[in-house]
């Protein structure tokens, strides 16, 4: 399953060019970059949240950073806390466990970008299997995000914290 049927579909409807980077399975968002040779902050990851008054919102932010809960309460005006994997597996049911694209429209999941990935010349991204990334420049990923809400929620993780940081 090289590119998950629901973001595909979402792709093509939104006329969105990308390209499809094959790498070996990894376990980790640091692996991911490392096989495919790519900077971590370049590689956009997605963490669904579970809204404390009910529903999902999918956070979006580089794999070398982390979230501050406590700058997303503040965004959002309500605590929010990470989705169960159960839960994550359900909305993404055409993914691989623990393999979530950072496009949460095709899902029906409204999207918090943080406003460093932003920053990035070109983005890749999960294409919801841990063997497949997508690839677009910013002008197509600014295309994606833009019905988004976009704030600063995440900070850099050092480097010897991103070492041992399993995302799924």
């Amino acid at each position: 399953m090289p590119i998950a049927p629901a973001l595909q579909k979402y792709l093509v409807a939104k006329n969105i060019a990308y390209d499809v980077i094959p790498h070996e399975p990894t376990l980790s968002s640091e692996r991911t970059a490392e096989a495919c040779r790519i900077s971590q902050d370049r590689l956009a990851k997605g963490i669904v949240l579970r809204r404390r008054n009910g529903g999902y919102v999918l956070a979006v932010l580089p794999a070398s950073h982390h979230m501050r809960l406590s700058d997303l309460k503040n965004e959002l005006g309500e605590s929010v806390e990470m989705a169960k994997e159960a839960e994550v597996d359900k909305l993404f049911w055409d993914c691989a466990h623990g393999a979530v694209p950072p496009v949460g429209s095709c899902y029906g999941l409204p999207l918090l970008v943080d406003d460093s990935i932003e920053a990035q010349p070109d983005v890749y991204m999960e294409a919801g299997d841990h063997k497949t990334l997508l690839h677009m420049d910013h002008a197509q990923f600014a295309l994606l995000m833009a019905a988004a809400h976009h704030a600063r929620f995440s900070e850099r993780l050092s480097k010897g914290a991103m070492k041992s940081v399993v995302w799924w």
